[in-house]
């Protein structure tokens, strides 16, 4: 049964007052978990559930927790009348999720048939309305609610994200997977740079990012699987994963950096895209067992949304980093550093690496990290030419005390630019496209949201 609306306003409220004088720290989450009502439509027109994604959504909850996740976005493929489909019996269960694993932060979406579009994580903010606004957003906007083709329009996104904009609170909106559907690396695929800065000129605090690394990461790892099944990571066909990260922020002055240098606060994610977990015979793994995106936040869901808005972002595969901070003259990750020009700036970095073997039993050792710079000039491109790592550090460059390492740098204001953060595990220079039945344990990274710099 449904929680009612005042019980849910009661709760909202006492949670905010809670939590509203903690310190932020970083709660790693999964925007993109799907569960037993990603389904498949039967001959005689029925759907089935269980068909794509096996789990009931208290299963994923619970496997949510057992990985180390603080918050979660429980989300399902939309189609032909879902919308009731997930309004009377997707979100009763949802309800039960939250009362099965209580100290688990979820929200409630879907994973949005974009119209003009590949698929998107629509995130509710929690809400006594949350499930009776999707049920709108998604009978209204999403492309095969009905078999109208006319449905899938690149109007139709703008339109749904302009009304999204105007709700109060606002939803989020994360491109998945944005380059599984290109043709080559150089490529794109359904979500364009044209289509995200439509997205983002529409609607700022909604379309706030995309997915840096896909789900489906265990795909060589499936039982069975032989060279004629076997599939590469997140199913990226023609334009390969970079360590497990999709081009558009994986290579060097590539899309991510191009919307960077145009001033954008941009943020990228890591999910699992769970539907069958490798030890089910399928090729996913649990929400948190493999990535995790990172949220420098207080427990309470509308930080963590102001979060990802704001870009308190990193993410991370393998449990590699668990805290990453970057101070720049006062300014940390999402923020804006300002300063003089010809003015020293002094880089300060603190990440935690955790000395516990990691889900796989692993115990993984970051062997470098990259300062990556880019000039933020406004120009609308495909590419950065700017973009260039500044510093690299290795174990020789940096001091560690425990779990913490620090590392500083320092560079002469002369420019507007953006400051990043990326490191590994690996011994590759720059990440090297992923090969089919590549392991994805020992290939592992760590990308951290910028830090904007303002010259005066």
């Amino acid at each position: 049964m449904r929680l009612p609306c005042l019980a849910l306003t009661i709760l909202i409220a006492l949670t905010g007052r809670v939590h509203a004088e903690e310190a932020r720290t970083w709660l790693a989450g999964d925007h993109h978990v799907h569960s037993r009502f990603s389904g498949k439509r039967a001959e005689d027109g029925t759907y089935v559930l269980g068909k794509d994604g096996i789990y009931t959504l208290p299963d994923n909850a619970r496997h949510a927790r057992q990985y180390g996740l603080s918050w979660v976005v429980l989300i399902d493929h939309g189609g032909e009348g879902l919308s009731k489909l997930r309004y009377e019996q997707a979100y009763p269960e949802f309800l039960q999720a939250r009362q099965a694993v209580p100290d688990l932060i979820q929200f409630f979406g879907m994973e949005l048939d974009t119209p003009g579009g590949d698929h998107s994580s629509l995130i509710m903010a929690i809400d006594p309305q949350e499930a009776e606004t999707l049920r709108h957003l998604e009978s209204t906007y999403a492309a095969h609610e009905t078999k109208d083709p006319a449905r899938d329009d690149p109007a139709r996104m703008i339109a749904a994200l302009a009304e999204m904009q105007g709700l109060t609170p606002r939803p989020l909106v994360i491109a998945n997977h944005p380059s599984r559907g290109a043709s080559s690396p150089d490529g794109y695929g359904r979500h364009t740079p044209q289509s995200l800065r439509r997205w983002m000129d529409t609607a700022p605090d909604v379309a706030i990012g995309m997915e840096g690394a896909p789900g489906h990461q265990g795909a060589s790892l499936k039982i069975g699987a032989t060279p004629d099944t076997l599939r590469k990571r997140g199913y990226y066909e023609q334009s390969p994963t970079y360590g497990g990260f999709d081009a558009m922020t994986a290579r060097l002055g590539g899309m991510w950096d191009a919307l960077l240098g145009e001033g954008r606060h941009f943020v990228v994610t890591a999910t699992s895209d769970s539907h069958r977990n490798v030890a089910d015979g399928g090729e996913d793994f649990w929400p948190g067992q493999y990535a995790k995106t990172w949220v420098k936040a207080r427990k309470d869901p509308a930080d963590i949304l102001d979060g990802l808005r704001k870009g308190r972002v990193f993410v991370a595969t393998g449990d590699l980093v668990s805290e990453l901070d970057m101070d720049i003259a006062g300014a940390n990750l999402g923020d804006t550093a300002e300063v003089k020009k010809g003015q020293t700036v002094r880089v300060s970095v603190r990440l935690r690496t955790p000395a516990g073997p990691n889900a796989h039993g692993d115990h993984p050792q970051l062997k470098r990290v990259d300062l990556i710079m880019g000039d933020v000039t406004g120009q609308v491109a495909e590419r950065n030419p700017t973009t260039r790592v500044v510093k690299s550090f290795t174990p020789a460059d940096w001091t560690r005390e425990g779990e913490v390492i620090t590392l500083n740098w320092a560079f002469t204001a002369t420019t507007d630019a953006y400051l990043r953060l990326r490191g590994t595990a690996t011994d590759e220079a720059e990440p090297l496209p992923d090969p089919l039945g590549e392991n994805p344990w020992p290939d592992l990274w760590v990308y951290g949201s910028p830090v904007y710099i303002e010259v005066r």
